[in-house]
């Protein structure tokens, strides 16, 4: 990194840059702009808390995550950042998180006695009967996410521990998630590699199968918010200006470059010029607000980018312990939760009594449903009645709650997202010639924090005079959490997540 600062030095720096965003993307951007001398501004749309979606509620003194954050990256530059920001306020967790499924917990990932144990003698003699036909059989192309899973594990292990889950999270058929999802989430990448894994056999060419377990991760003593909220106290000491409940109205353009945001909030509508902008702002509505417009067929791509909302019913419990796990993926059919987080086993200055324990309820849904619009006290209410029908506590036990709706929480896989994309993608190059995307809305991709953080550091670089490609980051099987064994499936890891190409000759 020093090397990096030493060239940029020697060049001329850019003029004033606009951030939008205030989420580990953004905000990593705007750190490594702010070492570099550059003048900035970071406009965010929650009126009061930074972080985005790895942000941390405050209710009553309880702390909760909208979903869960672990800390692990493979890419060093990002671990160092962490340590940087945070030092001694991260603790290190040992990993536990099960499946519930028909009123039992599976270890997840997935560990071939314990499943086999669970289902019984005749369930698991049909999932490997299932598995041997997913093998044997006429092969064919892998396109979906059921087709991705089925070819990997059989029908119908990927019935009993994908299926239900992926559908509540998507709110789509399997069938019509596109299979790159499932090549980048999915630990376990087939069946033979569970086994060979339990057994403790050699891989292929006598390497193990599996290449990193993250079975330990670090984490905030107080959430992940602490580390986002600390960042932008040093951005605000080191001259950056960070302007909150911004909601971004247009973005003017002239030529083939940005040269202003339009945002209103606390003052009004104000316009916000800049030589340079970085946008974690979900595409879609990036491409909605371009002024002059995009072209329609560019507009027509952005509007069919679909996103999936979130909302989090935090219940406290007057229990010291509930489960030892810090999440539970929810299987069963007869509830719409779809996993339940227990922050205390996270971090125990999640709680401020340890006599208490906070869990966080996750429902996905979309916000033209039903469940969006359902009052809090309604939805506080179901979250109890199913945490009680699940048996994971009793309905005495529950004495308070709060409820937090997180709109586009997560891009949507479906079988077009990459076509339209790749429209965007060209239209920016062309037409924002100055304008970087970064972060998993930003750039309509699922990356981790640490992939959010890694494309906002290359954004950066890229204002710097460097010339990063940050579409390679996460791009396939690179970043998951388990090796990648050849299942078949023809999924070519980039060996390097990013290439620094020497800048162009002026001219």
């Amino acid at each position: 990194m020093a090397a990096e600062r030493d060239r940029v030095a020697a060049c001329e720096l850019p003029g004033g840059v606009v951030v939008i965003g205030a989420g580990p993307a953004g905000l990593t951007a705007a750190y490594e702009l702010c070492k570099a001398g550059v003048p900035l501004t970071v406009l965010e749309q929650d009126a009061h808390k930074v972080g985005g979606l790895s942000r941390t509620v405050e209710y009553k003194g309880f702390r909760f995550d909208i979903g869960g954050h672990r800390f692990f990256s493979k890419n060093p530059l990002i671990e160092q950042l962490w340590t940087e920001i945070a030092g001694e306020r991260m603790v290190t967790r040992d990993r536990k998180s099960r499946i519930f499924y028909r009123g039992v917990l599976f270890k997840y990932p997935l560990e071939i006695i314990d499943s086999l144990k669970n289902l019984g003698p005749l369930e698991s003699a049909a999932c490997v009967g299932s598995y041997i036909r997913a093998r044997l059989g006429r092969k064919r192309e892998i396109r979906t996410f059921e087709d991705w899973v089925t070819h990997a594990f059989g029908r119908r292990l990927y019935e009993i521990f994908f299926k239900t889950y992926t559908e509540k999270v998507w709110g789509i058929p399997c069938n019509a998630i596109s299979a790159d999802w499932a090549a980048q989430r999915i630990r376990g990448l087939s069946l033979s590699a569970v086994i060979r894994a339990a057994l403790k056999l050699p891989g292929r060419n006598d390497q193990p199968v599996i290449k990193t377990l993250i079975g330990r991760f670090r984490y905030p003593r107080r959430g992940p918010g602490e580390v986002w909220e600390t960042l932008a106290e040093t951005l605000a000491t080191m001259g950056a200006e960070i302007r909150m409940g911004e909601r971004v109205e247009a973005l003017e353009r002239s030529g083939n470059r940005i040269r202003a945001v339009i945002a209103s909030g606390g003052k009004g509508s104000e316009r916000h010029a800049g030589d340079f902008f970085v946008s974690t702002m979900p595409m879609r509505e990036l491409i909605l607000a371009m002024d002059p417009p995009a072209p329609s067929e560019v507009a027509c791509a952005a509007a069919n980018l679909r996103y999936r909302d979130f909302i989090t019913v935090a219940l406290v419990l007057d229990r010291e312990e509930v489960f030892p796990d810090q999440w539970i993926y929810i299987h069963d059919p007869e509830v719409r939760v779809g996993r339940i987080q227990n922050f205390k086993n996270w971090s125990p200055e999640m709680v401020p009594d340890a006599r208490f324990t906070v869990l966080g309820l996750e429902y996905f849904c979309f916000d033209s449903s039903s469940m969006w619009r359902e009052s809090d006290e309604n939805l506080l209410a179901m979250a109890k009645r199913e945490l009680v029908h699940l048996g994971l506590a009793e309905e005495s036990s529950i004495v308070d709650g709060a409820v937090v709706r997180q709109p586009a929480a997560y891009p949507i896989y479906d079988g077009a997202y990459q076509r339209n994309v790749e429209t965007i993608r060209m239209f920016l190059e062309k037409e924002a010639v100055n304008l970087q995307v970064a972060g998993r809305n930003g750039m309509h991709k699922y990356n981790n924090q640490d992939h959010a953080m890694l494309t906002g550091l290359m954004a950066a670089r890229n204002i710097l005079g460097s010339r990063y490609d940050q579409w390679r980051v996460n791009s396939d099987a690179l970043y998951l959490e388990e090796g990648a064994e050849d299942t078949g499936l023809r999924l070519t890891p980039i060996s390097v997540v990013a290439d620094e190409i020497p800048p162009p000759k002026a001219g």
